[in-house]
């Protein structure tokens, strides 16, 4: 287990460690520059190359599976968010409404702080960095014919969970007053450049290319890989203030342990082993995804809630793993 643990670790903690280390030197319009650049043709390149190998015959099992963790992840969420708020009333008896546990905006009286840290609270729960972390983890741990499990699962969480439900749930609960129409949403669903290329690559798995056009498209995955692992730790090393160090720490204990044992040991039960498996585990326990970072800032959410639980993930994901690969593996 522990030469598979050091493959698992070391391009995370080289890449996102680097990322850290030189965080204070880089200047903000470079890190932007770098998002851009994996948003509009790094990840795009990376689907693409695992497309032209992905198996379809599970195409309507996996993104199943995935919308039910979403949708578990969800209610775990909301479940404990009451339970905690009922025993902070027990305790201090407090006197205003804001710490009701209905959900009505009409009638609820959460104050506008409360809304948002709930919205963050679900967000930091049910949106896992599938895409960088996720297909980082399954690529080194896991046979490459079950890489396909890995590709559907990153793009079901990135199509329903970031373009559906987080928007959805970041509207409801912002501060903001962006109005977020269907439109908008299926107009910002059609125009993601991964979807596209995702696709493309699905329906030109019969086209042959010349063998070092293939080799040097592998290659390039590992490449995006590396830069995306890299903006990872570069964002980290601008967080600053840990004033929800408390509820963060609950949702990443929720997001990286929890969830993932409840979906192995569903797995299990199901009849799904081995391989299959620890990829399903891997996917759901992904640190805090990125992209709830951009979602406070239109919605207004709780960035301090948000920025420690992508702290707080990641440093969890390293105590999670051996566990993961003990059990499940």
């Amino acid at each position: 287990m522990m030469e598979t643990l050091f493959h698992a670790y070391t391009p995370l903690l080289t890449w996102i460690g680097l990322g850290f280390l030189v965080s204070r030197f880089i200047p903000d319009s470079f890190l932007k520059l770098l998002g851009y650049g994996l948003y509009w043709v790094g990840i795009p390149l990376q689907l693409f190359v695992l497309a032209r190998h992905t198996n379809l015959s599970n195409g309507g099992l996996i993104p199943g599976i995935a919308i039910v963790i979403l949708l578990l992840s969800l209610v775990l969420a909301l479940l404990i968010w009451w339970g905690r708020q009922w025993l902070i009333s027990l305790k201090e008896q407090p006197k205003q409404e804001s710490l009701d546990l209905s959900l009505n905006a009409s009638s609820s009286g959460f104050n506008s702080l409360v809304r948002a840290s709930l919205g963050s609270f679900i967000l930091a729960t049910i949106l896992g960095n599938t895409g960088f972390v996720g297909l980082t983890l399954t690529q080194v741990l896991t046979s490459p014919e079950n890489t396909d499990w890995a590709v559907l699962f990153s793009v079901t969480n990135n199509v329903v969970g970031t373009y559906g439900i987080a928007i959805l749930i970041a509207s409801y609960f912002g501060k903001s007053q962006t109005q977020n129409s269907w439109w908008t949403q299926l107009r910002d669903l059609a125009t993601v450049p991964s979807l596209w290329a995702f696709f493309i690559g699905l329906n030109t798995q019969f086209v042959k290319l010349p063998a070092v056009v293939e080799s040097g498209l592998d290659q390039a995955v590992w490449v995006v890989i590396a830069f995306a692992l890299l903006l990872v730790g570069l964002r980290l090393g601008t967080i600053k203030g840990w004033k929800s160090l408390e509820i963060a720490s609950i949702a990443s204990v929720l997001k990286v342990f929890i969830v993932p044992a409840l979906v192995g040991l569903g797995a299990t039960y199901l009849g799904v082993t081995g391989e299959h498996r620890l990829v399903l585990v891997l996917m759901s326990g992904t640190p805090t995804g990125l992209s709830v970072l951009i979602l406070a800032e239109v919605y207004d959410l709780d960035r301090n809630l948000l920025a420690s639980s992508i702290a707080l993930t990641f440093v969890g994901l390293f105590f999670a793993l051996p566990l993961w690969l003990a059990w499940f593996g």
